[in-house]
């Protein structure tokens, strides 16, 4: 089993095996490695002839066709590329058993197996490997994972930028505004790439640092009512504010009211975990609760306001309020009336 970085070092240095399976939930890496074999293992010349993009579902009873195509040569006489994308459709893998046991040495077969994985109990993929194909699992990112995913897309642009443009500034981002970004645009990595090019690309001239105004103007996100506002607004003990984000959330499609509380509950049960830690130091604190360091601040200005007793009864106040969003003991009240009521108990 190889990684994406390690598969990608070996793919820009010009060593390619003679087979890919790629698979996983998490469908970005899979693109990125079989777009760049589809990019730069042939030239221009012989990927008109020598370059072929199947897919699974055509072969969904029958994946003989595709063996065959593996195994024919090349006609401009160097390495023959195939690519079946969408190969979760096909059923049956016993044929390709057929082929790891004699495979065409100038063939390049890549599968491309999306949202799932093979029965790696099957000895297919033992043999697979030995055969010298290499196997990569792309998975989900974990939600806590995504705001270091954003830096590091955006360290890695940079680079990219610096390469091909000497003297280029780089690009800064908000840390406020990645953790924005995380919490608006979940874990799915292209959706996340997307909007962030969008961004990149809406900047004015001169422009090189991503904020929270340069986020609403380009995909929408708004600067002022998201839930990091909310906890600033309940850390300040703002009560006109806290009601008016959470009269928004109540009426924006793109704010149920369950996911928020799922981030609400998260924050004050680290801070309660803060209330208890021996040594605050932002360092250690920022470990300890899993965040940047430059969240640490925030939770040092929530402690001084909800003392760790305080901070108990809000978690279970959340709790509550997150049963009844569900219709458990609540024969009416509406979402609104909900975050009305969750705000009084965490200010009162």
């Amino acid at each position: 089993m190889m990684t994406y970085d390690d598969i990608l070092r070996n793919l820009h240095a010009g060593n390619y095996a003679p087979m890919y399976f790629l698979y996983g939930e998490e469908p970005y890496y899979i693109d990125k490695v079989a777009d760049y074999i589809e990019d730069n293992a042939l030239d221009a010349m012989a990927r008109e002839f020598d370059q072929t993009i199947l897919y699974g579902k055509d072969y969904e009873r029958d994946m003989r066709p595709i063996i065959s195509a593996a195994r024919g040569f090349a006609m401009m006489g160097g390495k023959k590329v195939i690519i079946v994308k969408e190969a979760q459709n096909i059923r049956s893998w016993e044929p390709l058993n057929l082929y790891l046991n004699q495979i065409a040495p100038d063939t390049i077969l890549v599968f491309c197996y999306k949202y799932g994985k093979p029965d790696k109990r099957l000895s297919l993929w033992k043999n697979f490997e030995k055969a010298g194909g290499v196997m990569m699992e792309s998975a989900k990112l974990r939600d806590y994972q995504v705001q270091q995913w954003i830096l590091n897309y955006i360290r890695d642009y940079n680079k990219n930028q610096e390469s091909e443009v000497k003297n280029q500034d780089s690009i800064t981002i908000d840390e406020r505004v990645v953790a924005l970004l995380a919490e608006s645009l979940g874990n799915d990595l292209q959706t996340i790439v997307n909007q962030l090019q969008k961004v990149i690309d809406g900047r004015p001239a001169g422009v090189n640092t991503i904020d929270a105004a340069l986020i609403e103007r380009n995909i929408g996100i708004s600067k002022d009512f998201n839930i990091f506002e909310l906890e600033d607004a309940l850390i300040a003990g703002d009560v006109v504010k806290a009601n008016r984000i959470t009269q928004y959330f109540a009426q924006s499609k793109d704010h149920a009211i369950q996911r928020e509380l799922i981030i609400l509950f998260g924050f004050f049960a680290n801070l309660l975990i803060y209330h208890y830690l021996p040594d605050k130091n932002e360092r250690i604190a920022a470990s300890a609760l899993g965040v940047n360091p430059f969240f640490v601040k925030t939770y040092a200005a929530a402690a001084r306001r909800f003392s760790a007793g305080k901070t108990f009864h809000i978690i279970g106040y959340i709790r509550d309020i997150d049963a009844r969003s569900k219709g458990i003991d609540n024969p009416s009240a509406t979402e609104s009336d909900l975050w009305k009521e969750l705000i009084f108990k965490i200010l009162h």
